[in-house]
């Protein structure tokens, strides 16, 4: 498990160090076991880094292939105009997307960027109940141990 921690920690600082006007609005990413959050929590922007999962394959004799994956998931609280608000946080999405694709990792050099994935793209259920707009990216990883 201290590899998918690793790797979900490198994409933290790498995130957090990413130069200014890099993602608008600004963010500051915090890895957590459990991104849970009190609705009143939630007024400000949340950007939590989660491991994901680890698939373990062979690739030589004395090598195996882990395929690491993280989620990135951002949440706030909307105000009246859901449209606008959720194009804006929909943009970030793709800022962040667009920050760490082919992106190495400057805490886990061993890691190769494999792919991301955008799901949901906004969970509908969570704006229609509590005006909250939650997004996920799934980036994957490789690395040879």
């Amino acid at each position: 498990m201290s590899l998918v921690i690793n790797i979900a920690d490198a994409v933290t600082a790498e995130l957090n160090v990413a130069p200014a006007g890099t993602f608008d609005p600004a963010i500051t990413a915090v890895r957590r076991v459990l991104p849970e959050f009190e609705l009143a929590d939630l007024a400000e922007l949340k950007v939590s880094v989660v491991p994901k999962s680890v698939m373990i394959t062979g690739s030589t004799r004395g090598v195996s292939q882990y395929e690491i994956s993280v989620d990135i998931g951002v949440q706030r609280k909307l105000g009246k105009d859901l449209d606008s608000e959720v194009v804006v946080l929909g943009t970030l999405m793709d800022q962040i997307a667009d920050y760490l694709r082919r992106r190495q990792l400057s805490a886990a050099p061993y890691a190769a960027w494999i792919g991301i994935a955008h799901e949901p793209v906004y969970a509908p259920e969570h704006l229609a109940e509590q005006r909250v707009f939650t997004s996920v990216l799934t980036v994957t990883y490789r690395a040879m141990r």
